[in-house]
Formats: structure tokens, sequence, C-alpha cells
């Protein structure tokens, strides 16, 4: 499911780079729940929980009926489960 998700994500990117954002793929979790750092203009923008859930949710969802939930994960958050 991975594979899909980083294929759709790639069709939603030009979109968010258009503005100076982006989209990372952190973790598809084997219960549908997809995990996205969003960088960039997006990672500060005050709309960036309207762009993950009515714009990348939304379209995964859609592409991938699999698909629970997407989830931000945050730059701290991150750096966590690295270590």
């Amino acid at each position: 499911m991975k594979e899909r998700v980083e294929k759709i994500l790639e069709q939603i990117r030009p979109s968010l780079q258009f503005d100076g954002g982006d989209v990372e793929l952190v973790e598809v979790t084997e219960d549908g729940i997809v995990k996205v750092k969003l960088t960039g203009a997006c990672g500060s923008c005050p709309f960036a929980t309207m762009t993950l859930k009515a714009g990348i949710e939304r379209i995964l969802k859609q592409e991938i009926p699999e698909i629970k939930e997407v989830q931000e994960v945050s730059s701290r958050d991150f750096m966590q489960e690295s270590i």
C-alpha cells in the first residue's frame, strides 16, 4: 500500500509545491493510517490542517479505500521516532 500512497502523493505534490510547500510520506501503518510531514510553506501555514484533511486525506481515501486517516507528523515527532 505504501507504493500506492507514494504514487498518489506524487500527483498531489505539484499543487503543494506551487504554493511553496511539499509533503513527505513518513509511514503507512497496517491498519490504514498514513503519516505525512508537511514541509516548506505548508509546515507553517494556518491552512495546513485543511490542506491535510480536505485535500490529501480526501484524495488518498478516494483512490485507496483502505486508508482510514491521514495524520501529520511534526518535525519534533519525526525526530523522536528516529531516536
